[in-house]
């Protein structure tokens, strides 16, 4: 069964690990080693969680030399973010709705 790129998206930032990958790389590319240096983990573990961002597309690996950099690539993260954004709409129109309701029960009170 395919699954889409959300789901991918989602079920790769679902580890702590992978989430501090990607502000890494953030700020630029870097190769295993580099992103294994703040882990106490294994090169073999931060390469797994590595292919789990590459599948989901949220980074691209390249071929310098004997390196492998990574890459983010950001356009995954925007559809998830758009999925998002629906529901922070409608919590925020709860909290304005439930402003005005507590808003009337106190000027009911106060007369």
């Amino acid at each position: 069964m395919p699954t889409d790129q959300l789901s991918e998206t989602f079920a790769a930032l679902a580890d702590p690990t992978r989430r501090a990958i990607l502000a890494r790389l953030a700020e630029g590319e870097a190769t295993v080693r580099e992103l294994a240096e703040p882990f106490s983990v294994s090169l073999p573990a931060i390469s797994r969680h590595l292919k789990v961002l590459e599948r989901a597309g949220l980074i691209t690996r390249g071929r310098e030399a004997q390196s492998r950099p990574s890459r983010l690539r950001a356009e995954p993260l925007q559809e998830a973010t758009a999925w998002l954004a629906r529901y922070r709409e409608y919590w925020e129109e709860s909290y304005d709705r439930l402003d005005v309701l507590l808003a009337t029960s106190q000027d009911d009170q106060s007369e």
